[in-house]
């Protein structure tokens, strides 16, 4: 597997450390080389999530440095716009349009979703597909697979490096019985 870095970025609760858990050990199933770190804000839930996923180097840092990003899965608009200085010009982003508004917002700070994917509309360099993960959620009747939605979006539009039938594999593996099946339906839908 050649060397692929992905950074998965959103709000405490989303799942993002758990989507980057099944990238990576879907990567190592298929016999690559795979790094993790998280950067988890203050708040459990509603704080700022970002899971580095770096694929297939030896000796590398777990932390993709500011422009090496081959793909962003942004779980949340701003957090897709604070963190697209890791996306290296060519790359791909994935951005859920449904906004979580930050915690900072009750205290008075403004927060304009419309205004962040606007601004992810001008990427030129970069691909950038726009999906409402949280629709998916509302239709499967539960919001904590939208890690699983947006694994599945990015394979549909084949932007990770192994296929739909590898994570589920993996997922099969390493998921709780319980949680398998929507956890499957998710990356389907």
């Amino acid at each position: 597997m050649k060397p692929f870095n992905i950074l998965i970025t959103g709000v405490g609760g989303q799942g993002t450390v758990l989507a980057s858990r099944l990238i990576a050990q879907t990567a190592i199933e298929l016999g690559a080389l795979a790094k993790t770190s998280e950067t988890i804000g203050m708040a459990q839930r509603g704080g700022c999530v970002t899971s580095h996923v770096r694929i297939g180097e030896d000796d590398i840092s777990p932390l993709i440095p500011l422009g090496k990003a081959d793909l962003l899965l942004a779980f949340e608009p701003a957090e897709a716009v604070r963190n697209l200085k890791y996306l290296k010009k060519g790359g791909s982003m994935v951005v859920n349009t449904r906004a979580i508004l930050p915690v900072t917002c009750a205290m008075g700070t403004g927060y304009e979703p419309e205004q962040m994917l606007e601004y992810l509309k001008k990427q030129k360099d970069r691909k950038v597909i726009f999906a409402d993960a949280g629709a998916i959620c509302e239709e499967l009747g539960s919001f904590k697979v939208i890690n699983t939605v947006m694994l599945g979006i990015a394979l549909k539009n084949d932007l990770l490096p192994f296929t739909k039938e590898d994570l589920e594999q993996t997922m099969r593996k390493f998921l709780p019985e319980r949680f398998q099946e929507i956890n499957r339906k998710a990356v389907n839908l």
